[in-house]
């Protein structure tokens, strides 16, 4: 810098003190989450249940994951649906998806772990089409 106007340097020092601080006070304070999005012991249970039984193969949450499956995304939280229908399917299985032999409390955790689910967000899943030789197609 030029020794001839020394403002520069104190400009310079000034706006890299601001930065600083302001990067400081936004790392810090993060951001103000309301009591709706604690997630309790019991989902965190179902979501351990939802993955280490492999879940994610066939069926797809916000879109991800298998297309064997319904999306189950809001499927608690659909009020044609309900937390008995899926806990029909949990319990009982059908021709494509095994009965797992929950106990009673990891049912009850999964379907908190897909109503937390279903309250995060909804999703519209994309209606496919399978084909003759047993792929989705799905219309962009």
């Amino acid at each position: 810098m030029d020794k001839s106007q020394p403002w520069r340097r104190v400009l310079f020092l000034a706006l890299f003190v601001s930065f600083f601080f302001y990067s400081a006070n936004i790392y810090t304070s993060g951001t103000a989450l309301n009591g709706e999005t604690a997630v309790s012991e019991n989902v965190l249970h179902g979501q351990k249940l939802f993955r280490e039984n492999n879940c994610w193969a066939c069926h797809q949450i916000y879109g991800l994951g298998g297309y064997m499956g319904p999306d189950l995304t809001n499927v608690v939280a659909n009020p044609e649906l309900g937390p008995e229908y899926a806990r029909m399917f949990i319990e009982e299985g059908t021709d494509r998806m095994p009965n797992f032999g929950f106990n009673q409390q990891d049912v009850d955790d999964l379907i908190a772990y897909l109503k937390h689910v279903g309250e995060a967000g909804n999703y519209n899943p994309k209606k496919g089409e399978i084909t003759w030789y047993g792929t989705v197609k799905y219309e962009r």
